[in-house]
């Protein structure tokens, strides 16, 4: 398909604020990148710079070594999904999909080929004469994408597209576009708040906040060694446990509670001796059996997993994913332990790896 490379990308509005800095990466051929941060990110401004709807600021983009940041959208051979669907009510989805291959004058053969191609890949074959208003919201988000299949671009951009869907739906069109991604083999951009999405969907993740990128890579990678403490917070669900402590003697000490470490993990806080940190601690690498008191106020059954929340030491809040059914109560008093920990610079917020000083 595509391979498209985004060089030190800004965006900056006339009235000097700036809402992109520095945003820079290549894509691949077949790649499905998806950038995700909370609202007012960058992310969908990023992907609108991409697709032509809003100016770059400064920096260049290139589609298979050919500059196009100046390129108005027409001309870019990059297709768009909305989250709000953007279908012609009075037409039918057949007319719908076949709609920017009638302005591009082609063969009427030709656009019944691929108007049927893509409607048997997406499933909305028996669904060509019916009106939108006659779909589900998932089936109106399939014709969505099935408009810009049709138009074989370079490249597939969706700007936040299951947001308008409801929890089961998501999860049903998010497997039709991982499909749809693998069976097209297609150059994609994807742009979502949603971290389960970025998750399951991304060969890799962008994950951004106030403007700047915080880390690219694998979902491996973001959720098992985030950069720092935001994509350690912002990936993972629940969220990461961050507690504020003091690595010395080869422990660390909380407010109320102390830590023991392996020799591995003393050897990666050796620079930090008698310095504050930040300790981090998945909720679900919390384990029963430990040696620290947790007092519990909350216990939420999921079926497999059970999250526990209580507080430890001087009233320190700490939520635990544990695996099965548990009944704990209100006041009831569980012995924790911490499987895997992260650690975090307490002044800069970055990770610390071995040897940091």
């Amino acid at each position: 398909m595509a391979q498209l490379s985004l060089q030190h990308i800004d965006k900056i509005y006339d009235n000097n604020v700036q809402a992109v800095y520095d945003f820079n990466i290549d894509i691949k051929d077949g790649e499905l990148i998806v950038l995700v941060g909370p609202s007012g990110c960058g992310k969908s401004t990023t992907l609108r710079m991409v697709a032509g709807l809003e100016d770059i600021s400064r920096g260049n983009l290139l589609l298979d070594g050919r500059d196009i940041t100046r390129a108005p959208a027409k001309d870019r051979d990059m297709a768009m999904v909305f989250q709000n669907y953007a279908l012609y009510g009075h037409m039918t989805i057949y007319e719908n999909m076949a709609f920017s291959l009638l302005l591009r004058k082609e063969d009427p053969n030709v656009i019944h080929k691929k108007v049927l191609a893509a409607a048997d890949i997406l499933g909305l074959t028996s669904q060509l004469n019916k009106k939108p208003s006659q779909l589900s919201g998932g089936q109106r988000q399939r014709v969505a994408m099935g408009r810009s299949i049709v138009r074989n671009p370079k490249v597939f951009l969706f700007d936040e597209p299951l947001s308008n869907l409801d929890a089961k739906l998501r999860g049903a069109t998010r497997r039709e576009i991982l499909l749809l991604h693998k069976r097209l083999n297609a150059t994609m951009m994807y742009v979502t708040h949603d971290q389960t999405e970025a998750l399951t969907l991304a060969d890799r993740i962008v994950c951004m906040s106030m403007g700047h990128v915080q880390q690219i890579g694998t979902p491996l990678e973001l959720y098992d060694s985030p950069n720092n403490t935001f994509v350690a917070g912002f990936i993972g669900l629940p969220p990461m446990n961050f507690f504020d402590v003091t690595f010395e003697n080869g422990a660390l000490y909380g407010k109320g509670f102390e830590v023991q470490l392996s020799d591995a993990e003393k050897a990666t806080l050796a620079g930090y001796n008698r310095k504050a940190i930040t300790l981090g601690v998945r909720p679900e690498d919390i384990v029963e059996g430990g040696s620290l008191p947790v007092k519990v106020f909350s216990n939420e059954n999921l079926g497999m997993n059970t999250l526990v929340h209580g507080h430890m030491g001087d009233n320190i809040r700490v939520t635990a994913k544990l695996r099965g059914w548990t009944d704990y109560k209100n006041g009831d008093v569980v012995k924790l332990g911490f499987k895997r920990k992260h650690f975090f610079d307490k002044e800069t917020t970055n990770a610390i790896w071995k040897g940091d000083r």
